[in-house]
């Protein structure tokens, strides 16, 4: 069975610095994740858990989710 890919679509990830707070935090977690500054997006390999706990992550860092 192939990896589940959960991209977040995140408000306001347009800068380097957002992308290393994102990335810092998510790199204490369990979660096999890639952070795109490009597109604005968290993409998250896994399951729903995974998706929760970058989602919860997010939320923490002041990010919010579209």
């Amino acid at each position: 069975m192939s990896e589940l890919k959960n991209i977040l679509l995140v408000k306001n990830l347009n800068s380097e610095e957002s992308a290393k707070r994102i990335d810092a935090s998510l790199a204490e977690t369990r979660v096999d994740y890639e952070v795109n500054i490009e597109k604005q997006c968290v993409v998250v390999m896994g399951n729903s858990d995974m998706v929760a706990v970058a989602r919860k992550v997010l939320n923490d860092l002041g990010f919010m989710i579209l």
